[in-house]
């Protein structure tokens, strides 16, 4: 069951390299791809049982990994984990900033608990995690950050909390390339469209619903696959990409080049990428 990635082998090999949200989706993808190409992974999430479950897949693969529950919205959490990454691993040379979550609502209805949850979440738990990777570690060894950010250009509407986070990451992304590029440190971002991730799978059945028909208003017609984003992570953390920082790559299939003056046709000519022999798409989407 060995990740098939389209990286060189051992790439990462004598690496160590902090995934946080790594118990599903994309952060388990990425996980997984990094531990096949020699990192010592360090899987950070809410949940001890989903990171015990990842733990023995990239055991059973060949890798390592090491799990390490934590809130990232809570900075004493969060100082504590980095400091056990550091005596276990006794490096950080990565953080792949992917933790994150929301729920669609109007703006009217959304409550201020509500926003606050979602913007820590998706903004302030990634600047803790960053902070205090760059203080522990990088600053006096350098490193690459990736952070998470979304398809959120134009606005977000039904899901504003989100999207004003990860508006706010990118910036944070673009600021933190400026200043902490005298250390040897990369700061750089992705932004997914729809993936056929598990994420999807936590939105109520009208959401799901309505989210079948969402390849129809991408030019590629077709959702993006967990493996996919994680090679723009991959890339993003490599030594290949030593003169990027502060950009965000999309991962959206052209969605944001979509107009109304241009009518999409429908095709199934973009073949879609898969390296991680675990990955399933969400049960909703098999069909589609």
């Amino acid at each position: 069951m060995q990740y098939r990635s389209v990286f060189r082998a051992g790439l990462f090999a004598g690496q160590s390299v902090v995934v946080t949200g790594g118990g599903s989706g994309i952060g388990r993808c990425t996980a997984h791809e990094l531990a096949a190409l020699g990192a010592k992974v360090a899987l950070v999430g809410r949940k001890p049982e989903k990171l015990e479950t990842v733990q023995r897949e990239i055991a059973a693969a060949g890798g390592s990994a090491t799990i390490h529950p934590c809130d990232i919205r809570e900075e004493d959490q969060v100082f504590a984990t980095v400091e056990a990454v550091l005596a276990e691993h006794g490096r950080i040379d990565g953080l792949v900033n992917n933790a994150g979550g929301q729920f669609p609502a109007p703006l009217r209805d959304i409550s201020l608990k509500g926003w606050d949850a979602v913007v820590r979440t998706n903004l302030t738990g990634g600047f803790l995690m960053a902070r205090e990777c760059y203080r522990h570690w990088m600053e006096k060894h350098g490193g690459a950050i990736v952070n998470m950010s979304a398809d959120m250009w134009g606005g977000m509407p039904g899901m504003a909390h989100s999207g004003a986070a990860r508006a706010g990451m990118v910036n944070f992304t673009e600021s933190a390339a400026c200043e902490w590029a005298a250390s040897g440190v990369r700061v750089n971002a992705v932004a997914p469209g729809w993936i056929a991730s598990s994420g999807f799978e936590t939105y109520p059945p009208e959401v799901q619903e309505w989210a079948k028909t969402l390849k129809r208003k991408i030019p590629l017609q077709r959702f993006g696959t967990e493996s996919e984003a994680a090679a723009a992570i991959v890339f993003l953390l490599s030594e290949a990409a030593s003169f990027i920082t502060g950009t965000t790559i999309r991962i959206d299939g052209g969605v944001l080049n979509a107009r109304p003056t241009w009518p999409l046709v429908p095709h199934k000519r973009s073949k879609a990428y898969n390296g991680f022999p675990l990955y399933a798409p969400p049960k909703f989407m098999v069909d589609e």
